[in-house]
Protein backbone atom coordinates (compact mmCIF):
# COMPACT_ATOMS: atom_id res chain seq x y z
CA UNK A 1 0.00 0.00 0.00
CA UNK A 2 2.52 2.28 1.26
CA UNK A 3 4.76 1.93 -1.77
CA UNK A 4 1.62 2.37 -4.74
CA UNK A 5 1.18 5.89 -2.84
CA UNK A 6 4.77 6.55 -2.87
CA UNK A 7 5.08 5.32 -6.86
CA UNK A 8 2.27 8.26 -7.56
CA UNK A 9 3.90 10.78 -5.68
CA UNK A 10 7.25 10.24 -7.99
CA UNK A 11 5.49 9.99 -11.11
CA UNK A 12 3.54 13.44 -9.39
CA UNK A 13 0.40 11.76 -9.91
CA UNK A 14 -0.92 12.86 -6.38
CA UNK A 15 -2.36 15.99 -7.13
CA UNK A 16 -4.28 14.46 -10.35
CA UNK A 17 -5.67 11.04 -8.42
CA UNK A 18 -7.47 11.35 -5.28
CA UNK A 19 -7.41 8.16 -3.31
CA UNK A 20 -9.75 6.27 -1.37
CA UNK A 21 -9.18 3.17 1.05
CA UNK A 22 -11.03 0.79 2.50
CA UNK A 23 -11.43 -3.19 3.51
CA UNK A 24 -11.09 -5.33 7.14
CA UNK A 25 -7.26 -4.85 6.53
CA UNK A 26 -7.21 -1.20 7.08
CA UNK A 27 -8.43 1.32 9.88
CA UNK A 28 -9.41 4.39 9.38
CA UNK A 29 -6.62 5.75 11.40
CA UNK A 30 -4.11 4.39 9.46
CA UNK A 31 -5.54 5.38 6.14
CA UNK A 32 -5.87 9.03 7.35
CA UNK A 33 -2.90 9.53 9.46
CA UNK A 34 0.06 6.99 8.62
CA UNK A 35 -1.19 7.02 4.57
CA UNK A 36 -2.08 10.70 4.30
CA UNK A 37 1.34 11.49 5.88
CA UNK A 38 3.36 9.45 2.67
CA UNK A 39 0.64 10.32 0.06
CA UNK A 40 0.85 14.12 -1.35
CA UNK A 41 -2.77 14.40 -2.38
CA UNK A 42 -5.93 13.84 -0.77
CA UNK A 43 -5.87 9.82 0.50
CA UNK A 44 -9.23 8.54 2.83
CA UNK A 45 -10.73 6.00 4.24
CA UNK A 46 -14.31 5.02 3.61
CA UNK A 47 -15.99 1.82 5.26
CA UNK A 48 -18.03 0.78 3.01
CA UNK A 49 -20.00 1.85 -0.48
CA UNK A 50 -22.12 4.37 0.51
CA UNK A 51 -19.56 6.45 2.35
CA UNK A 52 -17.30 6.07 -0.53
CA UNK A 53 -19.58 7.38 -2.81
CA UNK A 54 -20.35 10.54 -0.38
CA UNK A 55 -16.63 11.01 -0.50
CA UNK A 56 -16.66 10.89 -4.29
CA UNK A 57 -19.72 14.31 -4.07
CA UNK A 58 -17.38 15.88 -1.93
CA UNK A 59 -14.16 15.79 -4.04
CA UNK A 60 -15.63 16.77 -7.18
CA UNK A 61 -18.05 19.38 -5.14
CA UNK A 62 -14.18 20.63 -3.69
CA UNK A 63 -13.05 20.10 -7.43
CA UNK A 64 -15.92 22.30 -8.88
CA UNK A 65 -15.98 24.97 -6.33
CA UNK A 66 -19.68 24.44 -5.22
CA UNK A 67 -20.39 26.70 -1.91
CA UNK A 68 -20.41 24.79 1.13
CA UNK A 69 -18.11 21.78 -0.52
CA UNK A 70 -15.66 20.54 2.01
CA UNK A 71 -14.41 16.97 3.08
CA UNK A 72 -14.85 15.58 6.57
CA UNK A 73 -12.12 16.34 8.48
CA UNK A 74 -9.32 13.42 8.83
CA UNK A 75 -9.46 11.35 11.98
CA UNK A 76 -7.44 11.95 14.93
CA UNK A 77 -5.87 9.02 16.75
CA UNK A 78 -7.39 8.47 20.51
CA UNK A 79 -4.73 9.11 23.23
CA UNK A 80 -5.92 7.69 26.97
CA UNK A 81 -5.73 10.80 29.26
CA UNK A 82 -4.55 8.38 31.73
CA UNK A 83 -1.57 7.76 33.58
CA UNK A 84 0.49 5.29 31.89
CA UNK A 85 0.86 1.88 33.10
CA UNK A 86 4.19 0.17 33.60
CA UNK A 87 4.67 -3.19 31.95
CA UNK A 88 7.26 -5.79 31.70
CA UNK A 89 8.24 -6.67 28.15
CA UNK A 90 9.49 -9.91 27.62
CA UNK A 91 12.98 -9.93 25.76
CA UNK A 92 12.59 -9.42 21.47
CA UNK A 93 15.47 -11.79 21.18
CA UNK A 94 14.96 -15.35 20.42
CA UNK A 95 11.37 -17.48 20.56
CA UNK A 96 9.23 -16.41 23.45
CA UNK A 97 5.50 -18.41 24.23
CA UNK A 98 3.03 -16.11 25.61
CA UNK A 99 1.38 -17.17 28.98
CA UNK A 100 -1.42 -18.67 27.43
CA UNK A 101 -2.70 -21.57 29.31
CA UNK A 102 -1.48 -25.41 27.64
CA UNK A 103 -3.74 -27.39 30.39
CA UNK A 104 -7.42 -26.49 29.22
CA UNK A 105 -9.60 -29.23 27.92
CA UNK A 106 -8.86 -30.59 24.23
CA UNK A 107 -12.55 -31.44 23.42
CA UNK A 108 -13.19 -34.46 20.87
CA UNK A 109 -14.74 -33.81 17.64
CA UNK A 110 -17.45 -35.74 16.17
CA UNK A 111 -15.46 -36.85 13.02
CA UNK A 112 -12.01 -36.54 11.91
CA UNK A 113 -11.57 -34.63 8.27
CA UNK A 114 -14.38 -32.62 6.51
CA UNK A 115 -18.05 -32.73 5.16
CA UNK A 116 -20.01 -30.79 2.45
CA UNK A 117 -23.03 -29.55 3.30
CA UNK A 118 -25.80 -27.98 1.12
CA UNK A 119 -29.57 -26.36 0.93
CA UNK A 120 -29.27 -24.26 4.09
CA UNK A 121 -32.18 -23.07 4.45
CA UNK A 122 -32.40 -19.45 4.76
CA UNK A 123 -34.54 -19.06 7.97
CA UNK A 124 -31.70 -21.34 9.60
CA UNK A 125 -29.37 -18.45 9.57
CA UNK A 126 -31.21 -15.20 9.03
CA UNK A 127 -31.59 -14.60 12.42
CA UNK A 128 -27.63 -14.32 12.72
CA UNK A 129 -27.91 -11.40 10.95
CA UNK A 130 -26.17 -8.24 12.02
CA UNK A 131 -28.90 -5.93 11.58
CA UNK A 132 -26.79 -2.76 12.76
CA UNK A 133 -24.25 -3.79 10.30
CA UNK A 134 -26.41 -3.55 7.59
CA UNK A 135 -28.34 -0.93 8.56
CA UNK A 136 -25.66 1.37 9.59
CA UNK A 137 -22.95 -0.12 7.54
CA UNK A 138 -23.55 -1.54 4.53
CA UNK A 139 -27.11 0.81 4.21
CA UNK A 140 -25.58 3.97 5.96
CA UNK A 141 -28.78 4.56 7.34
CA UNK A 142 -29.04 6.72 10.22
CA UNK A 143 -31.07 5.53 13.46
CA UNK A 144 -34.37 7.81 12.61
CA UNK A 145 -34.73 5.76 9.21
CA UNK A 146 -34.20 2.35 10.52
CA UNK A 147 -37.57 1.66 11.27
CA UNK A 148 -39.67 3.38 8.68
CA UNK A 149 -36.91 2.74 5.84
CA UNK A 150 -34.73 -0.21 7.04
CA UNK A 151 -36.60 -2.76 8.18
CA UNK A 152 -39.11 -2.75 5.23
CA UNK A 153 -36.57 -2.82 2.72
CA UNK A 154 -34.86 -5.98 4.33
CA UNK A 155 -38.22 -7.54 4.98
CA UNK A 156 -39.04 -7.06 1.29
CA UNK A 157 -35.33 -8.39 0.02
CA UNK A 158 -35.32 -11.16 1.88
CA UNK A 159 -38.77 -12.32 0.62
CA UNK A 160 -37.31 -11.63 -2.88
CA UNK A 161 -34.70 -13.60 -2.50
CA UNK A 162 -36.49 -16.78 -1.23
CA UNK A 163 -38.84 -16.34 -3.68
CA UNK A 164 -36.60 -15.97 -6.45
CA UNK A 165 -34.56 -18.83 -5.37
CA UNK A 166 -31.30 -16.49 -5.49
CA UNK A 167 -29.76 -17.92 -2.31
CA UNK A 168 -27.39 -21.18 -2.41
CA UNK A 169 -26.06 -21.16 1.02
CA UNK A 170 -23.27 -24.52 1.32
CA UNK A 171 -20.98 -25.24 3.79
CA UNK A 172 -17.40 -27.45 3.74
CA UNK A 173 -15.38 -27.68 6.98
CA UNK A 174 -13.84 -29.78 8.88
CA UNK A 175 -11.97 -31.24 12.19
CA UNK A 176 -7.93 -31.74 12.43
CA UNK A 177 -5.30 -33.03 14.50
CA UNK A 178 -2.92 -30.47 15.13
CA UNK A 179 -0.02 -29.19 17.34
CA UNK A 180 2.13 -26.04 17.45
CA UNK A 181 5.87 -24.91 17.60
CA UNK A 182 7.10 -21.73 18.18
CA UNK A 183 4.83 -19.61 15.65
CA UNK A 184 3.48 -22.39 13.41
CA UNK A 185 0.16 -24.38 13.67
CA UNK A 186 1.08 -27.55 12.48
CA UNK A 187 -2.00 -29.30 10.79
CA UNK A 188 -2.02 -33.26 11.24
CA UNK A 189 -3.08 -36.36 9.35
CA UNK A 190 -4.89 -39.17 12.16
CA UNK A 191 -1.61 -40.97 11.46
CA UNK A 192 0.07 -37.90 12.68
CA UNK A 193 2.00 -36.60 9.39
CA UNK A 194 2.28 -33.20 8.42
CA UNK A 195 -0.78 -32.27 5.70
CA UNK A 196 0.39 -28.61 6.24
CA UNK A 197 1.45 -25.70 8.93
CA UNK A 198 0.42 -22.30 9.19
CA UNK A 199 3.01 -19.09 10.14
CA UNK A 200 1.07 -16.13 12.14
CA UNK A 201 2.94 -13.29 13.86
CA UNK A 202 3.82 -12.97 17.33
CA UNK A 203 3.25 -9.21 19.46
CA UNK A 204 6.24 -8.00 20.10
CA UNK A 205 5.29 -6.90 23.50
CA UNK A 206 2.52 -7.24 26.43
CA UNK A 207 1.63 -10.94 26.40
CA UNK A 208 3.34 -11.43 23.11
CA UNK A 209 0.25 -13.03 21.64
CA UNK A 210 0.44 -15.83 18.18
CA UNK A 211 -2.83 -17.09 17.26
CA UNK A 212 -0.44 -20.49 17.31
CA UNK A 213 -0.49 -20.46 21.35
CA UNK A 214 -3.91 -21.29 21.73
CA UNK A 215 -3.03 -25.09 20.59
CA UNK A 216 -0.86 -27.51 22.62
CA UNK A 217 2.59 -27.27 21.88
CA UNK A 218 4.77 -30.23 20.13
CA UNK A 219 6.78 -30.69 23.18
CA UNK A 220 3.50 -31.72 25.23
CA UNK A 221 3.03 -35.20 23.58
CA UNK A 222 -0.70 -34.12 22.97
CA UNK A 223 -2.68 -33.41 19.85
CA UNK A 224 -4.66 -30.44 19.67
CA UNK A 225 -7.87 -30.29 17.41
CA UNK A 226 -8.56 -27.17 14.90
CA UNK A 227 -11.45 -26.20 13.19
CA UNK A 228 -11.87 -25.17 9.53
CA UNK A 229 -15.04 -24.02 7.47
CA UNK A 230 -15.27 -22.15 4.39
CA UNK A 231 -19.11 -20.94 4.05
CA UNK A 232 -20.77 -19.35 1.03
CA UNK A 233 -24.34 -18.01 -0.08
CA UNK A 234 -23.58 -18.85 -3.69
CA UNK A 235 -23.38 -17.30 -6.77
CA UNK A 236 -26.99 -16.31 -8.05
CA UNK A 237 -27.11 -13.39 -5.76
CA UNK A 238 -23.93 -12.18 -7.09
CA UNK A 239 -24.95 -12.73 -10.72
CA UNK A 240 -28.20 -10.34 -9.56
CA UNK A 241 -25.95 -7.74 -7.99
CA UNK A 242 -23.82 -7.54 -10.97
CA UNK A 243 -27.14 -6.58 -13.13
CA UNK A 244 -28.33 -3.97 -11.20
CA UNK A 245 -24.99 -2.71 -11.19
CA UNK A 246 -24.96 -2.68 -15.09
CA UNK A 247 -28.49 -1.08 -15.38
CA UNK A 248 -27.35 1.58 -13.52
CA UNK A 249 -29.58 0.93 -10.21
CA UNK A 250 -26.86 1.73 -7.76
CA UNK A 251 -28.87 2.44 -4.57
CA UNK A 252 -30.49 -1.07 -5.13
CA UNK A 253 -27.52 -2.25 -5.85
CA UNK A 254 -25.43 -1.26 -2.97
CA UNK A 255 -28.66 -2.55 -0.91
CA UNK A 256 -28.82 -5.87 -2.36
CA UNK A 257 -24.71 -6.39 -2.14
CA UNK A 258 -24.40 -5.02 1.37
CA UNK A 259 -27.53 -7.39 2.65
CA UNK A 260 -25.64 -10.62 0.92
CA UNK A 261 -22.33 -9.39 2.04
CA UNK A 262 -24.29 -9.74 5.77
CA UNK A 263 -25.97 -12.83 5.05
CA UNK A 264 -22.51 -14.66 4.43
CA UNK A 265 -21.36 -13.58 7.64
CA UNK A 266 -24.43 -14.35 9.28
CA UNK A 267 -23.79 -18.28 7.61
CA UNK A 268 -20.34 -18.30 9.76
CA UNK A 269 -21.60 -17.00 12.60
CA UNK A 270 -25.00 -19.68 12.41
CA UNK A 271 -21.92 -22.77 11.70
CA UNK A 272 -19.66 -21.36 14.31
CA UNK A 273 -22.02 -21.80 16.78
CA UNK A 274 -22.44 -25.32 15.52
CA UNK A 275 -19.14 -26.08 15.64
CA UNK A 276 -18.87 -24.71 19.26
CA UNK A 277 -21.85 -27.74 19.77
CA UNK A 278 -20.16 -30.26 18.16
CA UNK A 279 -17.16 -29.50 20.27
CA UNK A 280 -18.85 -29.40 23.43
CA UNK A 281 -17.75 -25.82 24.17
CA UNK A 282 -21.32 -24.32 23.96
CA UNK A 283 -22.58 -24.50 27.34
CA UNK A 284 -21.22 -20.81 28.16
CA UNK A 285 -22.97 -19.13 24.92
CA UNK A 286 -24.96 -15.97 25.47
CA UNK A 287 -28.72 -16.38 25.26
CA UNK A 288 -29.15 -13.01 23.03
CA UNK A 289 -27.57 -12.64 19.69
CA UNK A 290 -26.28 -9.34 20.33
CA UNK A 291 -23.63 -11.19 23.27
CA UNK A 292 -22.82 -14.11 20.12
CA UNK A 293 -22.01 -10.93 17.50
CA UNK A 294 -19.80 -9.46 20.85
CA UNK A 295 -17.98 -13.20 20.54
CA UNK A 296 -19.18 -13.76 24.40
CA UNK A 297 -18.25 -17.39 24.27
CA UNK A 298 -15.59 -19.67 24.70
CA UNK A 299 -13.38 -19.84 20.88
CA UNK A 300 -12.38 -18.00 18.16
CA UNK A 301 -13.18 -17.87 14.69
CA UNK A 302 -10.43 -16.16 12.90
CA UNK A 303 -10.70 -15.03 9.13
CA UNK A 304 -8.02 -14.43 6.75
CA UNK A 305 -6.56 -11.12 6.75
CA UNK A 306 -6.79 -10.25 9.87
CA UNK A 307 -4.49 -9.05 12.62
CA UNK A 308 -4.28 -12.33 13.88
CA UNK A 309 -3.46 -14.14 10.26
CA UNK A 310 -3.07 -11.37 8.06
CA UNK A 311 -1.71 -13.67 5.20
CA UNK A 312 -4.13 -14.34 2.58
CA UNK A 313 -1.77 -16.70 0.75
CA UNK A 314 -2.76 -19.05 4.04
CA UNK A 315 -6.20 -19.40 1.88
CA UNK A 316 -4.76 -21.61 -0.44
CA UNK A 317 -3.87 -24.06 2.69
CA UNK A 318 -7.26 -24.05 3.28
CA UNK A 319 -8.17 -24.54 0.06
CA UNK A 320 -6.37 -27.46 -0.25
CA UNK A 321 -8.09 -29.02 3.49
CA UNK A 322 -11.22 -28.35 2.46
CA UNK A 323 -11.59 -28.14 -1.23
CA UNK A 324 -14.47 -25.64 -1.77
CA UNK A 325 -15.23 -25.76 -4.75
CA UNK A 326 -16.97 -28.48 -3.72
CA UNK A 327 -19.63 -26.14 -2.71
CA UNK A 328 -18.72 -23.82 -5.91
CA UNK A 329 -16.31 -21.32 -4.61
CA UNK A 330 -13.02 -20.89 -5.81
CA UNK A 331 -9.86 -19.13 -5.09
CA UNK A 332 -8.43 -16.57 -7.20
CA UNK A 333 -4.64 -15.51 -8.13
CA UNK A 334 -4.85 -12.97 -5.57
CA UNK A 335 -6.45 -15.26 -3.07
CA UNK A 336 -9.50 -13.76 -2.98
CA UNK A 337 -12.63 -15.85 -2.49
CA UNK A 338 -14.93 -16.47 -5.37
CA UNK A 339 -18.45 -15.86 -4.91
CA UNK A 340 -17.53 -12.66 -3.29
CA UNK A 341 -20.60 -13.56 -0.57
CA UNK A 342 -17.94 -16.37 1.10
CA UNK A 343 -15.84 -16.77 3.98
CA UNK A 344 -13.12 -18.77 5.18
CA UNK A 345 -12.02 -19.04 8.41
CA UNK A 346 -9.75 -20.98 11.38
CA UNK A 347 -12.24 -22.18 14.36
CA UNK A 348 -10.04 -22.38 17.59
CA UNK A 349 -11.57 -23.60 20.70
CA UNK A 350 -9.24 -22.40 23.70
CA UNK A 351 -11.12 -20.60 26.33
CA UNK A 352 -8.51 -18.00 25.83
CA UNK A 353 -8.82 -17.54 22.18
CA UNK A 354 -9.80 -13.40 21.30
CA UNK A 355 -9.39 -11.31 18.69
CA UNK A 356 -5.92 -9.24 19.11
CA UNK A 357 -3.82 -7.29 17.09
CA UNK A 358 -0.27 -8.89 16.65
CA UNK A 359 1.38 -5.81 14.75
CA UNK A 360 0.68 -2.82 12.48
CA UNK A 361 -1.42 -3.20 9.24
CA UNK A 362 -0.16 -1.67 6.37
Amino acid sequence: MKENLEELNQRDLAGTYPVILGGAALTRAYVEQDLHEIYQGEVRYARDAFEGLRLMDALIGVKRGVPGAKLPELKQRRVRATAPVEVTERPEEGHVRSDVSTTNPVPAPPFWGTRVIKGIQLKEYASWLDESALFKGQWGLGRDTIETEGRPRLRGLLDRLQTENLLEAAVVHGYFPCVSKDDDLIVLDETGGELTRFTFPRQSRGRRLCLADFFRPEESGERDVVGFQVVTVGSRIGEETAKLFEANAYRDYLELHGLSVQLAEALAEYWHARVRTELGVSGADPARLAGMLRSEYQGCRYSLGYPACPDLADRAKIAVLLEPERIGVRLSEEFQLHPEQSTDAIVVHHPEAAYFNAGRRS
